[in-house]
């Protein structure tokens, strides 16, 4: 463990930095905005690792959600398995019993004149549930995370003209 030298914060990561031919440790935060020029006054202005606590979290949300959308880029599945689908060492893949269901959800939204509400009390799902599953793009073989949508590396469920057909639909009812 190496010692901060500015906020006293206990770390393998913390990055030595030479000064006047001694080696100081800083952690990732203090080291971000230590000064170029007069190392020694900032030093000398003692901050709590707690206080940077905040800042340390976000960092860690920050290189999550870089994973995160890494992986979503790759195809991955970055939730559970929606209507459908079942994970299955660690792949979406079609459930044959639940997939004929959501056929059926998308099919009835689109040919028959009936209420959200309605149709969410067929199926058995809140009318957001249902919305979900008309908004969600991987039943079109797509992965969507922080607003980019990437070819997922499952097998679709419906075809993109039926999707393509029931998001028109859902903009023409102004249902978002």
């Amino acid at each position: 463990m190496k010692t901060c030298e500015k906020c006293s914060y206990e770390s393998e990561e913390n990055k030595s930095i030479k000064l006047e031919d001694k080696e100081i440790y800083l952690c990732s935060i203090c080291k971000q905005f230590a000064p170029s020029n007069n190392l020694q006054e900032y030093l000398q202005e003692k901050i709590d690792w707690k206080v940077l606590e905040s800042f340390r979290k976000f960092q860690d949300r920050t290189k999550l959600k870089i994973g995160m959308q890494e992986k979503a880029k790759q195809g991955k599945i970055m939730s559970r398995a929606p209507h459908g689908y079942k994970l299955v060492n660690k792949e979406l893949v079609l459930d044959e019993e639940k997939k004929l269901i959501v056929e059926e959800i998308f099919r009835t939204f689109l040919e028959q004149d009936i209420s959200l509400n309605q149709l969410a009390k067929k199926f058995n799902l809140s009318v957001n549930g249902l919305k979900k599953i008309l908004r969600n793009f991987t039943y079109i073989g797509k992965t969507k995370f922080a607003g980019q949508i990437s070819q997922g590396k499952h097998q679709p469920l419906i075809s993109s003209e039926l999707f393509n057909k029931v998001q028109t639909k859902l903009e023409k009812l102004n249902i978002s």
